[in-house]
């Protein structure tokens, strides 16, 4: 007999909840399986495969074990007849706490401007970064104190548009699911009365409002060095030069949305604090006003960082009409709000961070406000009818997930839970736990159950990416990454050599590289990690 090869069957790696759908990926045509207890080795379950998809994505043959049947707590392994195995998992009602926490506690890694301290940051602890105020770019010698705010990837550049997603990601989390943030996680800021992710997302918030222009209302849309460091480079030897770019409206947009945002989900817990995200906000929309039509963000000549440009600022200034509408309830941001929704413009239902207009869209479905009920329910129907388009997807793909093969873009990874995110934003809404179990299956994926056979997040899961293309976790001299991070995951565009040269041939969903160079397909980010954290408060 062969030695079974260990992990070609895919399965979520951290485990199933005893009453969830349970199914493995297995490569091939199928047959019998059988579910084996990891520690004894005897087999518990036995069943038949379903019939064998050519999934178009992965460009393999896979068929589906499902073993939703056994809910008995343990610790397990899937074995085919031919000798193929899955990884080791468990069964148990709490397989997503750990990782749910850890998805968290990232954002307190990526932190700018402070010491993480070894009682926080473990062997992951660095001295404080990137302190020296930042010269205006087209307005030197002018400088601005804007520290803090979290690093936005594997880089060390801080950027409004992005920023404002992942908090928004975490602040709706935190709305829809409150009871998943009631453990410390801790930080620094831990003491037992707001939640932490609450003071996680105020150290951004209090960076945001650093980027507005004082004199205008209008965001600055990023806050970098020129270029890169070195991939090795902790933040801490990362001095060169802080540059702020010009000021943008997409920048500006997200950030009265944000704020807008904030202003409503911290009242109950700091007054004074909603108070200057309210006025924030409304400073924001009124440099909209006044700039109806602006151009998008270019990089200034010598920037050579991320440039997050975006042409289309309709939907910004729609998520913003909307969460200024919600938290004050003045008819000026509903008449916006309505005016913006009429534009066929740009996507509804969208959460990347150039496209903002599912932000706008769950806001006013959410929203305690009086609405137009005609308007309310022409976007229900959308969003119904995209949590349909997603399933259906899902239902056709191989591994259960709602990319069709060209949406394997860099981030994949993002598309994969902001589509779970939006799957159960339309339950909660409809009323309905149609889309959960689909939803459910994007986690999966996430921690194994996909053509790689990888947990695409650091720390989790028996075999975890292990050199994402993160600054800090290759420059300091600890062998595990920094815990917590989700990785791009696969990239059909191959944008860097690594991915060019090695992942050539690779089908749309295999085109991962689980090493530094591969930026294209290993990088880590927070608007990755934001959606990921909302999509598990559902399921813890």
């Amino acid at each position: 007999m062969h030695m079974e090869e260990q992990g070609s069957i895919a399965v979520n790696q951290l485990g199933y909840r005893s009453t969830d759908a349970k199914i493995a990926m297995i490569p091939g045509e199928g047959g019998r399986f059988r579910l084996v207890d990891h520690t004894s080795g005897a087999v518990v379950w036995q069943g038949d495969t379903m019939p064998a998809v050519a999934d178009k994505a992965s460009e393999i043959t896979v068929s589906r074990g499902d073993f939703s049947g056994w809910s008995q707590p343990g610790t397990y392994r899937i074995e085919a007849g031919d000798g193929q195995s899955s990884h080791p998992f468990v069964i148990s009602d709490a397989v997503y706490e750990e990782a749910h926490q850890a998805l968290l506690k990232a954002f307190y890694f990526f932190r700018c401007g402070m010491e993480l301290e070894e009682k926080y940051a473990g062997p992951w602890k660095h001295a404080a970064c990137h302190l020296t105020p930042a010269l205006v770019y087209g307005e030197e010698p002018r400088r601005i104190d804007a520290w803090g705010g979290w690093h936005d990837a594997g880089d060390y550049g801080k950027y409004v548009v992005p920023g404002a997603k992942a908090v928004a990601d975490l602040l709706l989390a935190y709305e829809c699911y409150p009871q998943a943030f009631e453990g410390a996680l801790p930080l620094p800021e831990s003491e037992g009365v707001m939640p932490d992710v609450l003071h996680e997302c105020r150290y951004e918030l209090e960076w945001l409002l650093r980027m507005q222009d004082g004199e205008s209302g209008g965001a600055y849309h990023k806050l970098t060095t020129l270029q890169f460091p070195g991939p090795d480079v902790m933040p801490e030897a990362d001095t060169a030069e802080l540059y702020i770019s010009p000021i943008s409206a997409t920048a500006t947009g997200c950030l009265a949305g944000v704020m807008a945002m904030a202003a409503r989900v911290y009242t109950p817990h700091d007054a004074a604090f909603a108070a200057s995200c309210l006025k924030a906000a409304e400073q924001a929309w009124a440099w909209l006003e006044r700039h109806p039509e602006y151009p998008g963000f270019r990089n200034p000549a010598e920037v050579f960082t991320g440039e997050y440009g975006d042409e289309q600022d309709l939907d910004e200034r729609y998520w913003a009409a909307a969460e200024l509408y919600r938290t004050t309830g003045e008819a000026r941001y509903h008449e916006a709000f309505r005016g913006f929704a009429g534009q066929d413009a740009f996507d509804k239902y969208e959460l990347g961070w150039a496209d903002m207009g599912g932000y706008g869209t769950i806001s006013y479905l959410l929203s305690e406000r009086e609405n137009e009920p005609q308007l309310a329910a022409r976007l229900l129907a959308g969003l119904q009818q995209r949590a349909d388009e997603l399933a259906a997807v899902s239902r056709e793909d191989g591994f259960g997930i709602s990319l069709r093969p060209e949406q394997y873009i860099w981030g994949s990874n993002m598309l994969v839970m902001n589509h779970a995110m939006l799957l159960l934003i339309a339950d909660r809404l409809l009323g309905s736990q149609t889309y959960e179990r689909c939803a459910l299956e994007h986690v999966h994926y996430l921690f194994g159950a996909n053509v790689v056979g990888m947990s695409y997040v650091t720390g989790l899961g028996s075999r975890p990416i292990l050199h994402p293309h993160h600054r800090p976790s290759e420059g300091d001299g600890v062998e595990a990454p920094v815990p917590g991070l989700v990785s791009g995951g696969p990239n059909y565009g191959k944008q860097d050599e690594y991915a060019r040269e090695h992942l050539a041939d690779k089908a749309p969903a295999a085109c991962f590289a689980d090493v530094m160079e591969s930026y294209a397909t290993n990088e880590v980010t927070i608007y990755w990690n934001s959606p990921a954290v909302f999509v598990l408060s559902h399921f813890v």
